[in-house]
């Protein structure tokens, strides 16, 4: 693991550390968010000191959705996972950049805005049946797993997202042949990791991948 890409929201966003013009949810004093203040406390941040690994972009959105319905249905074929990922292959961004490590962390604010969960579906894709969760979930693996063939590839399942959703991204990985890490608790202050919670984060995945 020395080339990591992240495709997140909230969760993973610190001001600075991710594309510019993105929604940041947490930042540096005199500003913090529920006790964090400083990069080093993210989940990320630590993971990549303690892994001594890069992180070539952090490509995390606050509020972004996997697939194009957002809240109050709004349309985010903007700055959906989904779109943010065509963006990259379409630049030629994974023929430039050597990336060995994906971590995706999404479904959050799928589950909050109430989209359509939708069923599980592997192929004959349309926009259309990007709007449900599930299909997107797929997609978003499955084009993934085109751009970077080589690389180990891992959905990080939040908690208190109900059954459908992380069931569903499950069994999306396991079709694709993908990993998934669930994680049994991350503390939180309004749907959102305190400083505890980004180190629970960090070390869940730091057990799975090493245990």
């Amino acid at each position: 693991m020395k080339n990591i890409l992240i495709f997140g929201d909230s969760y993973s966003t610190f001001h600075g550390y991710i594309p510019e013009h993105y929604a940041a949810y947490y930042w540096q004093e005199p500003d913090p968010c529920h006790g964090l203040n400083k990069v080093e406390q993210t989940w990320w941040h630590q993971l990549m000191t303690e892994t001594n690994s890069n992180i070539v972009i952090n490509d995390s959105w606050s509020g972004s959705t996997v697939g194009y319905t957002g809240y109050e249905g709004e349309n985010t074929d903007v700055n959906s996972f989904i779109a943010r990922l065509e963006k990259y292959i379409s630049e030629g961004f994974f023929e430039k950049n050597e990336i060995d490590t994906l971590f995706i962390f999404g479904g959050t604010n799928d589950h909050w805005c109430g989209a359509e969960v939708g069923e599980l579906q592997f192929d004959n894709f349309k926009k259309e049946d990007l709007y449900r969760v599930l299909p997107a979930v797929c997609y978003m693996i499955k084009r993934s797993k085109d751009a970077l063939p080589e690389a180990k590839i891992y959905w990080l399942i939040n908690t208190e997202l109900g059954e459908a959703i992380p069931e569903g991204i499950r069994e999306a990985c396991r079709h694709y042949g993908v990993e998934f890490i669930d994680f049994d608790h991350i503390e939180k202050i309004e749907g959102h990791p305190t400083p505890a919670g980004m180190t629970e984060i960090k070390n869940t995945i730091m057990s799975y991948l090493f245990n």
